[in-house]
């Protein structure tokens, strides 16, 4: 059966259904009253059944176009979510997203994802902020960052985190160290090491002082650096062994340091994904959000 009708057809059916009045349609698509009847008749006798029953009183669906309304109105939703979704597409042509992370985050959580993100949109730019912790959560916060990588921001009400990693601290040490071959270490059993450590300054530094706060003695620290990165330098070097959360310690290294999970007091983080509360994200930074979000967090 060869049907002849049309979108505007349908979506004319929909709105007499609605309003139940042709002048009330008639006047939501501005159209005449007339031109709206033509429509209806048109549908109906493309259809070969009745849609309405019309007295000059009521318009009232019958049981037949009360069934074709259900129907219609799935295939008008399905038509609009099809519009969106080639708007969607449209919208990750081009353009770029810009992503703030702590730099363990980079080797550890993104290549992966950045490379299938990259596949499906080869034309999108990404840029990554490999930043301090609070330089990544103020790069969210001030929407220079689409969305962040980070241990901090999950009291701040301006941000949403989602965890999706819960990170050890270990004793960072070269792998020819006497203690390298430990399965874990209580801090008292180094408290005789040459320690090495991130300024005062640094978010890593805080988490280990509150941690060791109630701790009866403390390793002695000789040498102060202000990144993690550096203070792994000087590990590398002989120079002595470092307090850094687990991720730090890349694989490319494994030659030369090994890292040793630290008890009595075992110290966590918990890295999250972090977004500016109620702010709506560009279609392609929102695609990268989400295939990370599918990515690394963990179902409870």
């Amino acid at each position: 059966m060869r049907i002849h009708y049309d979108l505007h057809d349908l979506q004319a059916f929909v709105a007499v259904a609605q309003r139940a009045s042709f002048r009330q349609a008639a006047a939501d698509l501005f159209l005449s009253q007339s031109a709206l009847s033509r429509r209806i008749d048109k549908l109906e006798d493309s259809l070969g059944v009745k849609l309405f029953e019309r007295t000059t009183r009521r318009v009232q669906l019958t049981n037949v176009g009360q069934t074709f309304l259900v129907n219609v109105r799935t295939a008008l939703d399905g038509l609009e979510d099809a519009v969106l979704g080639v708007a969607d597409l449209a919208a990750h042509r081009t353009g770029s997203v810009t992503l703030a992370c702590v730099p363990s985050a980079v080797w550890h959580f993104l290549p992966d994802v950045l490379a299938r993100f990259s596949e499906r949109f080869p034309r999108i730019r990404v840029r990554v902020h490999d930043e301090s912790a609070q330089d990544v959560l103020n790069l969210v916060l001030a929407g220079v960052a689409d969305f962040g990588i980070n241990f901090t921001g999950a009291e701040n009400p301006e941000i949403e985190f989602e965890p999706i990693y819960v990170e050890s601290y270990v004793l960072a040490m070269r792998s020819s160290h006497p203690l390298a071959g430990r399965k874990e270490l209580s801090w008292k059993e180094t408290m005789n090491e040459r320690y090495i450590s991130v300024a005062t300054s640094s978010g890593n530094r805080t988490v280990i002082d509150a941690a060791l706060a109630g701790v009866e003695k403390h390793p002695v620290i000789l040498c102060e650096v202000n990144h993690v990165s550096g203070v792994l330098a000087l590990v590398e070097a002989g120079m002595g062994v470092a307090a850094v959360p687990g991720l730090s310690v890349l694989p490319g290294r494994q030659d030369t340091i090994v890292g040793v999970p630290l008890v009595n007091p075992a110290i966590h983080r918990t890295l999250g994904l972090i977004a500016k509360r109620n702010h709506t994200m560009a279609p392609a930074a929102r695609t990268l959000f989400d295939m990370l979000r599918e990515a690394l967090v963990k179902p409870q």
